[in-house]
């Protein structure tokens, strides 16, 4: 399956690893490597240090979220769980990648990069311990995350694109750490989903929060399933039309990604 699929990171986690200690020398796209060591190193030193609510302020906490400082605090010597079992949110319980028969697992294993503050981006086979970093924190020596990976993340995930269509179903905040150009950009489909409903006879369509990240959580099950192994955005598009979803494209510009709407009924 050569479509390259990106996916948020879920603030829900598994409340625990299960296996080794955190080795980033066995993460995918090394690369990003000397970045994530930056940021963990600041992670760990703020959340372990004196200063709780300088701590709880940069990750955007409440005080009743001091548990996550101290998890935090311990990433170096938690248990790992790889990323598939780690992200336990409302995408992620549709996509469902526990029940995958194996030849739709070997696909996801391959296609999917989910999108990290904290390790800027991992597979699902990469193993990483829970951890509470949002994209819009600012840490000490490291600065805004999201500035911090868009100088760390444009070689790296140029390459791991390939010559294949790129399926970008990432979050406003993740999608602005990397940012697809040229031709890669018009291989490169983004979706929104909205929601079309009667309202006093007239059909009308909202976007919609919660459901949206469900309905892509489906979406990239379905693709997964049906063994389908677009070449081309094109085929891509076609794709999601054989799997019966209804698709609207806007207007193309060159050199920026395809904007399809997914219209549903049911939520």
């Amino acid at each position: 399956m050569p479509v390259l699929i990106l996916l948020p990171p879920s603030e829900g986690k598994a409340e625990a690893g299960t296996g080794r200690r955190l080795d980033l020398s066995r993460l995918s796209l090394p690369e990003l490597n000397p970045a994530r060591e930056a940021v963990l190193t600041a992670l760990v030193d703020l959340c372990g240090g004196p200063d709780e609510a300088a701590a709880r302020d940069a990750l955007g906490l409440s005080e009743g979220q001091r548990g996550e400082l101290r998890r935090n605090a311990r990433l170096r010597v938690a248990a790992t769980a790889p990323a598939a079992r780690l992200y336990t949110g409302v995408l992620y319980e549709a996509l469902d990648l526990a029940t995958l028969p194996p030849a739709a697992e070997r696909a996801a294993r391959r296609s999917v990069l989910i999108s990290s503050g904290l390790w800027g981006a991992v597979r699902l086979a990469d193993r990483i311990p829970p951890y509470r970093c949002p994209i819009g924190a600012r840490l000490p020596g490291v600065g805004a995350l999201s500035a911090y990976w868009r100088s760390a993340m444009g070689p790296v995930m140029t390459a791991a694109a390939g010559t294949g269509p790129v399926l970008d179903l990432r979050s406003g905040a993740y999608a602005a750490t990397w940012t697809p150009r040229g031709p890669l950009a018009e291989r490169t489909v983004t979706v929104r989903v909205l929601h079309e409903r009667v309202v006093d006879g007239t059909p009308t369509r909202s976007v919609v929060s919660h459901f949206n990240k469900a309905t892509k959580g489906r979406l990239v099950r379905d693709l997964l399933l049906a063994g389908t192994r677009p070449r081309t955005a094109d085929a891509l598009v076609g794709a999601l039309r054989e799997l019966k979803y209804t698709v609207e494209e806007g207007p193309r510009a060159a050199g920026r990604p395809r904007q399809l709407d997914l219209v549903v009924a049911d939520l």
